[in-house]
């Protein structure tokens, strides 16, 4: 064969571009990172989702009070339940069934906070009549 008809050939390869090719692996390597951060962004906020679906959560904690030293209570609400649990390090204990949080005569129980609930009291113990000593051995 001739030598310049084989040079010829050597040159000419139907080899895909350099640049094209890159284009396209990185352009893949995007896509497989968009869809794997995806998933993690899913996996992570599907608790967040769900409860959109299902409403609010039934259990909560109300409120609660450190007392020192690992001593707590604890305000605990399930649906329309409320518990006061104690926390040691011992651990949990239930001491009080609450009346509901909607339920009539709550406010009567709990007397009212402040300067004038203070006041209030005062006048009532001023205004009672002194009890009669028991007539004992006189």
């Amino acid at each position: 064969m001739n030598p310049s008809v084989t040079n010829s050939l050597m040159l000419h390869t139907d080899l895909p571009d350099v640049g094209a090719s890159a284009l396209r692996t990185f352009g893949a390597l995007a896509v497989v990172l968009a869809v794997f951060f995806g998933g993690v962004w899913i996996f992570r906020n599907s608790q967040r989702l769900a409860w959109r679906k299902t409403g609010p959560p039934k259990l909560a904690i109300i409120e609660s009070r450190p007392l020192g030293n690992r001593y707590a209570l604890y305000l605990v609400g399930y649906e329309r339940e409320r518990l006061l649990i104690g926390s040691s390090p011992a651990g949990l204990s239930l001491l009080s069934h609450l009346p509901p949080a909607g339920e009539a005569g709550l406010e009567s129980a709990v007397p009212p906070a402040g300067p004038a609930a203070f006041a209030q009291c005062l006048q009532h113990i001023l205004r009672r009549k002194p009890e009669e000593p028991a007539q004992g051995g006189k």
